[in-house]
């Protein structure tokens, strides 16, 4: 799996961790990956208005919304756009939720990159 390209694929990184977001923006841009990073509910939901991607990765935790509300908006709007949760230990409820809301699937933080690079792959996969 290592050095897997994803040449062109579109995602969308949600996360109130700034320096968590930018570190795996820039290590899934050197794999070829169009990222854009938010670090708040709002500012995705404007995103996902304004510009079309694949694939969002979405923090559950976030200090503005909820992770599943951002979720069920997302669905709502784009339900062919793939959706894979990173929630904390211990919030694997919040996850399974999502699953049921449409989700495509969830990895716990800290998650291993190749882990989540593997993620996209098979989310971006099943929606082409």
């Amino acid at each position: 799996m290592e050095g897997v390209h994803l040449d062109g694929i579109r995602l969308l990184l949600v996360d109130d961790e700034v320096g968590f977001a930018e570190v795996v923006s820039k290590r899934l841009r050197k794999r070829g990956m169009v990222v854009k990073a938010v670090f708040t509910g709002t500012d995705a939901v404007r995103a996902i208005r304004k510009q079309d991607f694949d694939v969002a990765i979405l923090d559950l935790k976030m200090e503005d919304m909820d992770g599943i509300e951002v979720l069920k908006i997302f669905k709502r709007a784009y339900p062919e756009m793939a959706v894979i949760m990173l929630t904390g230990h211990g919030s694997e409820t919040a996850a399974k939720e999502g699953l049921e809301y449409g989700a495509f699937d969830y990895l716990t933080k800290p998650c291993d990159l190749e882990e989540l690079v593997k993620k996209i792959h098979q989310a971006t996969h099943q929606g082409r």
